[in-house]
C-alpha cells in the first residue's frame, strides 16, 4: 500500500469515526437557552432600533488587528533563515513596538474598560 492511499484511508477512518462519535455523545436535550435565535445577551422582546455600544466595535477592531499582526508574524521563522535577516527582525520589533504602543494608549484612555 503506497503512502497517498494510506493517509487518504487514515483521513476518512478518523473523520468517520470522530463523525460518529459526535452523534453519539451529544446532548439531545434543547433548553430554551439553546432554542433562542438571540444569542448575543440583548432582550429579543425589545426594539430592534437601539444602538449599538461603541465598545462592541472597538473589540472586534482590537481582535481583527492583532489577529493581523499574527498573520503577518507567522512567517517570520522562515524569513530570520535569510542571508541578512537584520532588516526582517527590525522590521517585526517596529511592527511589534507600533501595535503594543497602540494598546498601552487604548489601555491609558480607558477603551479596554467594559464596564464603567
Amino acid at each position: 500500500m503506497n503512502m497517498i492511499t494510506f493517509m487518504i484511508a487514515l483521513s476518512l477512518a478518523l473523520s468517520i469515526a470522530l463523525t460518529a462519535l459526535n452523534f453519539w455523545l451529544a446532548q439531545m436535550t434543547p433548553d430554551s437557552e439553546k432554542l433562542s435565535p438571540y444569542e448575543c445577551g440583548f432582550d429579543p422582546l425589545g426594539s430592534a432600533r437601539l444602538p449599538f455600544s461603541i465598545r462592541f466595535f472597538l473589540v472586534a477592531i482590537l481582535f481583527l488587528l492583532f489577529d493581523l499582526e499574527i498573520a503577518l508574524l507567522l512567517p517570520l521563522p522562515w524569513a530570520t533563515q535569510l542571508q541578512a535577516p537584520t532588516i526582517t527582525l527590525t522590521w517585526t520589533s517596529i511592527l511589534i513596538l507600533l501595535l503594543t504602543l497602540g494598546l498601552v494608549y487604548e489601555w491609558i484612555q480607558g477603551g479596554l474598560e467594559w464596564a464603567e
